[in-house]
C-alpha cells in the first residue's frame, strides 16, 4: 500500500488526524475505498489499537455484538430466513382466527391482503423489517398509522383533480370515484389492517426479546435499547473498537447510523466513513443517505475522475443471440490477454442469469454468479441435494426421480414409467422381506401404494424385470451405492459422508478441468459449506432436518452467494455484489425495461410516517380493486419516478465499474420507455 501513488486529495484524507470524524466523499471510482483502506492501515501501524473496518454498513453488526457482550447478553445472529420463521409463528394465531382482537370482534379480519395468506405474510415481514431498520417501534408505528389515517380521511384530497386523473392508468381510475360512505368504509378497513400489523409487530418484538438468537437489525435495535438503559456500555464498546472505518456509508439505514451516534457521540468522533449520496441504490430497502452521511466534523471531497471506459452498445433479436454475443466478446477480451477475473457481467439481479452463464460455459469460459443468487436453486446444487434426499428418505419421489433421470443414471422415460408402475410379478411384492419400513404418514389417495411404489421398486428391485439390461444394471448399481451410503450416514461425520455420496453418485458436468466441471465444483463447494454452517448452527439436527431447511431456503429470495476470489473465473454479479470493485471489462446484459431497470411493483401495503398505512387492494363487495388512498399516494409521492431514478443510479454505478471498456446489451424491440426507461436507448441517444 505504501508504494501506491495517491492523488493529493487521497493523501490528505489518509494523513488527516484520527480523532475528529472524517467523511471521504466523491463520485464513483474517485478512490474513496482506496483512501479509506490506506487510512485504516495507517491507524493500525501508528496506534496498534483495535478498530473495525467495515466494507459495508451491514458489518456494523459487530458494534452491536460488542455492546451486547459488554451488557452480558450476547446474541447469536440469525439470517433473514430464520427470522422470518419466527415471524411466521407469531402470525399463526391470525391465520387460525384465534387472535384475541378477532375473537372479541374488535378487528374485522376481512382485509383484502389476508385473502392470500402467504403474500400477506411476506409483505408484512418486509414492512416490519423496514420499520426495524428505520428505528420505528411498534407503538410509534401504531400512533403514526392511526394519526395518518385520521388526518387523511378527515380531510381527503380532491380525487377529481385533473392532474391526478391524468396520472392514473385507465384501469385504476375507478378507484378515484368514491363517495364519503365508501371512504368511511376504507378507513375502517385500514384501521383494522393497522391493528393487525401492530399486533404482529409487537408479538414479533416480544418473541425476539425473549431469545438470544436474532437477526442483524434486531440485534442493533437491542443494542440501542441497552445503550439507552446503560450509557456506560458505549465506553466499553469504544474500548473494543477505538476507531471505526465504514465504506459505502450511503447504504446505511437509520438504526445503523443511530448505533454509531450512540457509541461515538453526536457529532461523531473517531469515525471515518466514505460514501456518495448519488450512488445510493438501496433507498427502497431502507437506506437513508441524507441521515447516514451527515454529522462528520470534516469532509474531504475527492474530485479526481478516471477517464470513462470505451462504450459499446448492442441489441440482438433474441435472448439467445444476446447471450452468445456477450460470451463472444468476453472470449475476445480473454484472447487479448485480459484475465478472466478482470471481466464481470453486471445485472440488477442475478436471480435468473442462467442463459448468459451457459453461453460462457459453452465456450469453455469458467464463470460463476454471485450476489442475490440462490445457490440452493442451482441445477447442480439440486442434483447434489437429491442424492442426500435419496439416502434419508427414498420415498420423496420428486428427488428420486431427479436422480434417476439425471446424468449419472440417465434412465429413459420408458424406464421411469416402468419403475412407477406395479411390479410385473405381484407375488414378488407379496412375499418379499421388507428391508426397510415405508413411512407411515403418507397422503391418502385412491391407491394407497402410490406413494411408495417407486421407492420400493428401486430399493427392492420389484420392477427390474420390466427394465432393459442397461437400465437394470444402472438401477442395481444405484441400489448398491445407496446401501453403502446408508451405512456411511450412520458411521461417518457429516462432512465425510456428504463428500463420499457426491463423489460416488454425481456425474461430472463436463470433461475434467473444463469450464463446466470447474463451475460445478465451485457450486458444490458453496453448497457444502452452507450445509456445514447450518449444521453448526443446529448441532442436534438430523440430515433430514438440514434438507428440509435447505428445501425452504431454495424458494426464498433472502439467500445470497459471495463473490469468488479465484481470478480464473468470470463473474456474473448483482450491482450490490460489485460495490467497491472495478474491472478491466464490464458487460451489462439485458439492459431493457423490466430487467434493468426492473418494473416498479408496489407491495400489498405501503407505510408513510405522515399518511400512515397505504393499503393497495380494496376489500368487500366494491367495484374498484385499488383503494383511493393508494392511487393518491402513488401520484403524490411519484413513487414510480423515484424508483426509476434509483434504478438509473444503479445503472450509472454499473457503468462506472469498468476501467477500459464497457458493453451494454439488450434483446428484442425497445418499449416506449413510459413505465420504465430504456437505458440502452438512452445511452445510444447520448453518444
Amino acid at each position: 500500500m505504501m508504494t501506491m501513488e495517491f492523488t493529493r486529495e487521497q493523501r490528505e484524507a489518509i494523513d488527516a488526524p484520527f480523532e475528529p470524524s472524517l467523511e471521504i466523499a466523491g463520485p464513483s471510482r474517485s478512490g474513496k475505498s482506496t483512501a479509506l483502506r490506506a487510512r485504516a492501515e495507517r491507524y493500525a501501524r501508528e496506534t496498534g489499537d483495535s478498530f473495525l473496518a467495515a466494507n459495508h454498513p451491514c458489518e456494523l453488526i459487530e458494534l452491536a455484538r460488542a455492546v451486547l457482550d459488554a451488557a452480558g447478553t450476547p446474541v447469536h445472529i440469525l439470517d433473514l430466513i430464520d427470522a422470518r420463521r419466527t415471524f411466521a409463528l407469531c402470525a399463526q394465531p391470525l391465520f387460525d382466527l384465534t387472535m384475541p382482537q378477532i375473537r372479541s370482534g374488535e378487528i374485522d379480519p376481512e382485509v383484502a391482503a389476508l385473502r392470500s395468506p402467504q403474500w400477506f405474510l411476506d409483505a408484512a415481514y418486509r414492512l416490519i423489517r423496514k420499520l426495524r431498520d428505520g428505528g420505528v417501534d411498534p407503538q410509534a408505528f401504531l400512533d403514526k398509522s392511526l394519526a395518518g389515517a385520521t388526518g387523511f380521511y378527515a380531510n381527503p384530497p380532491n380525487f377529481a383533480d385533473a392532474k391526478l386523473i391524468a396520472a392514473t392508468k385507465d384501469a385504476y381510475r375507478d378507484s378515484l370515484d368514491v363517495t364519503p360512505q365508501e371512504l368511511g368504509r376504507q378507513y375502517r378497513r385500514e384501521v383494522d389492517l393497522v391493528k393487525i400489523l401492530h399486533h404482529l409487530y409487537k408479538s414479533y418484538v416480544a418473541s425476539i426479546d425473549a431469545s438470544d438468537a436474532v437477526c442483524a437489525s434486531d440485534a442493533i435495535a437491542r443494542a440501542l435499547e441497552r445503550l439507552r438503559e446503560r450509557p456506560e456500555l458505549a465506553a466499553l464498546a469504544r474500548a473494543r473498537f477505538s476507531h471505526v472505518f465504514v465504506d459505502e456509508m450511503q447504504e446505511a439505514t437509520p438504526v445503523q447510523r443511530a448505533l454509531l451516534d450512540a457509541i461515538y457521540g453526536a457529532p461523531l468522533r473517531n469515525v471515518t466513513f466514505a460514501g456518495d449520496a448519488k450512488a445510493a441504490t438501496s433507498r427502497f430497502r431502507g437506506a437513508r443517505p441524507d441521515i447516514a452521511l451527515a454529522g462528520a466534523e470534516r469532509t474531504i471531497a475527492l474530485t479526481h475522475a478516471p477517464p470513462p471506459a470505451a462504450l459499446e452498445i448492442h441489441r440482438s433479436k433474441t435472448l439467445a443471440d444476446e447471450a452468445a454475443f456477450v460470451a463472444e466478446r468476453v472470449r475476445e477480451e480473454i484472447e487479448r490477454g485480459v484475465p478472466p477475473g478482470e471481466i464481470a457481467l453486471l445485472f440488477r439481479s442475478c436471480a435468473d442469469v442462467q442463459v448468459y452463464l451457459d453461453a460462457l460455459l459453452d465456450r469453455n469460459i469458467p464463470a460463476v454468479p454471485a450476489g442475490d443468487v440462490n445457490v440452493f436453486a442451482d441445477r447442480r446444487a439440486l442434483d447434489a441435494l437429491a442424492l442426500l434426499w435419496n439416502v434419508w428418505d427414498p420415498f420423496r419421489h420428486e428427488w428420486l426421480l431427479r436422480t434417476l433421470s439425471g446424468k449419472a443414471l440417465a434412465l429413459s422415460d420408458a424406464s421411469l414409467a416402468a419403475l412407477c408402475a406395479e411390479p410385473p410379478d405381484l407375488q414378488t411384492a407379496l412375499f418379499a422381506l421388507d428391508i426397510e419400513q415405508a413411512p407411515t404418514e403418507r397422503a391418502s389417495r385412491w391407491n394407497p401404494k402410490r406413494d411408495i411404489r417407486l421407492g420400493w421398486n428401486v430399493l427392492r428391485g420389484d420392477a427390474d424385470l420390466s427394465l432393459n439390461d442397461t437400465a437394470r444394471a444402472r438401477v442395481a448399481r444405484f441400489r448398491a451405492l445407496r446401501a453403502g451410503w446408508v451405512r456411511a450416514m450412520n458411521a461417518l461425520p457429516l462432512p465425510a459422508f456428504i463428500r463420499g455420496v457426491w463423489a460416488e453418485g454425481l456425474a461430472r458436468d463436463g470433461p475434467p478441468e473444463s469450464a463446466r466441471a470447474r463451475a460445478q465444483q465451485y457450486v458444490l463447494q458453496q453448497v457444502f459449506h452452507r450445509l456445514l454452517r447450518l449444521h453448526r448452527e443446529r448441532p442436534g439436527a438430523t440430515l433430514g432436518d438440514l434438507l428440509e431447511d435447505v428445501a425452504e431456503r431454495s424458494e426464498s429470495d433472502c439467500e445470497s452467494c459471495e463473490a469468488t476470489s479465484d481470478p480464473s473465473f468470470v463473474q456474473l454479479l448483482s450491482i450490490d455484489a460489485a460495490r467497491g470493485r472495478s474491472f478491466a471489462m464490464v458487460a451489462i446484459p439485458d439492459a431493457r425495461a423490466g430487467s434493468f431497470p426492473r418494473w416498479y411493483v408496489p407491495d400489498s401495503f405501503l407505510w408513510s410516517p405522515t399518511l400512515g398505512m397505504v393499503p393497495r387492494e380494496n376489500a368487500g363487495g366494491v367495484r374498484a380493486s385499488r383503494t383511493a388512498k393508494f392511487t393518491y399516494y402513488l401520484y403524490r409521492t411519484k413513487a414510480r419516478d423515484a424508483y426509476n431514478a434509483q434504478e438509473r443510479i444503479a445503472f450509472e454505478y454499473a457503468l462506472s465499474r469498468a476501467r477500459a471498456c464497457v458493453l451494454v446489451t439488450a434483446h428484442g424491440s425497445p418499449t416506449r420507455g413510459i413505465t420504465a426507461p430504456e437505458f440502452l436507448e438512452e445511452l445510444r441517444r447520448r453518444r
